[in-house]
């Protein structure tokens, strides 16, 4: 990624995609949840769903809920809608300093883990592996949600 477009995401005259903001989160060695939380918020162990922070990829719509956050216990918890006919794409960097389960609470998502292709439908779950690029695609004709569990190392 140039400077010229870091600048102008700091300048908010770009907004970045899922992808970008994963890429720059694992250049600090952050999640991408630690990227897009202030550090000002304190903890609470009462979090109400309007102020839980939510951020959306201008591109494709994908939306991801920070359902929880601390730096007190190393678990992230997303929730993440990705409209239909839709696709995410994460870096292996981005994967280098956590493990991660997904559960699928609604719909049909295809996660392409490097060269392993996974259907998850409604319940399903899958627990990551090393770290490999990252695909989270929606094929059908209705949104999918899903929850991310993430623990930091």
């Amino acid at each position: 990624m140039s400077r010229a477009m870091l600048s102008k995401i700091e300048r908010q005259e770009a907004s970045p995609t899922a992808t970008v903001l994963a890429r720059i989160a694992s250049a600090f060695d952050l999640t991408l949840a630690g990227l897009l939380t202030e550090p000002t918020q304190e903890a609470s162990r009462l979090l109400r769903v309007q102020h839980q922070g939510v951020w959306t990829d201008p591109g494709t719509g994908y939306r991801r809920r920070q359902v929880y956050l601390s730096a007190h216990l190393p678990l992230e918890l997303v929730e993440v809608m990705l409209p239909a006919k839709t696709a995410a794409a994460m870096p292996a960097s981005s994967y280098a300093l956590i493990r991660q389960v997904v559960w699928v609470i609604e719909g049909r998502l295809t996660i392409v883990e490097g060269d392993a292709s996974s259907t998850l439908d409604t319940g399903d779950r899958l627990e990551f592996g090393p770290p490999a690029d990252c695909v989270f695609r929606n094929d059908d004709a209705a949104p999918c949600r899903y929850l991310v569990a993430v623990v930091r190392r």
